[in-house]
């Protein structure tokens, strides 16, 4: 019999003392920590097309992968915006000689991302219609924006653009392999 008053004070009792026991599920935490800060969402900066590139001007870059290209990015008009992103003129050289201008931006995010602004030829960039911007999959066919995410434009562990005579240099070869294998500076 004891038992039994025992148990139904248990009961009659018990959900009162729960309620009291478990605030934190009726009364859930932000699911963004304080310590967090809102930002404004990215948006693009303002830019002009360069001028047409000249051959004094390109800088060829050696790539890790075979391509039957060879490529080179105009150092002179080289530009790093406001908005992060990494603006250049590439060049593509068959080995015909056949060349194909194209003006393009990357945002050194952690996947990299691509927007081609203009093709050229005759000595005229012509710009296209805008377009999204394109992740950088790394795919076989666009091993070269890989590597220029990865390699020359891009900070490492950074996501940020690296300054433009780093660029440079990274471009022409000069700079060191621990300033590309990922590790930041002592």
């Amino acid at each position: 019999m004891p038992l039994l008053i025992l148990l139904l004070a248990c009961l009659i009792t018990g959900p009162a003392f729960g309620a009291q026991e478990r605030p934190f599920i009726d009364e859930p935490q932000p699911i963004v920590p304080s310590s967090v800060e809102e930002r404004e969402p990215w948006a693009e900066g303002r830019f002009s097309l360069p001028p047409w590139p000249r051959d004094a001007d390109l800088i060829e870059l050696e790539l890790d992968v075979g391509s039957p290209f060879r490529y080179a990015i105009d150092g002179r008009h080289l530009a790093i915006g406001g908005d992060g992103v990494v603006r250049y003129t590439l060049v593509a050289e068959s080995a015909s000689g056949a060349r194909n201008v194209s003006f393009e931006g990357l945002r050194c995010t952690p996947q990299g991302a691509l927007q081609i602004y203009a093709y050229g030829s005759g000595g005229e960039l012509r710009p296209l219609p805008e377009t999204d911007w394109a992740p950088i999959r790394g795919a076989p066919g666009d091993a070269l924006h890989k590597e220029l995410h990865r390699h020359f434009l891009c900070g490492p562990l950074t996501f940020q653009p690296r300054p433009k005579k780093d660029i440079i240099r990274a471009l022409k070869g000069q700079i060191a392999e621990r300033d590309n294998a990922g590790f930041l500076p002592d």
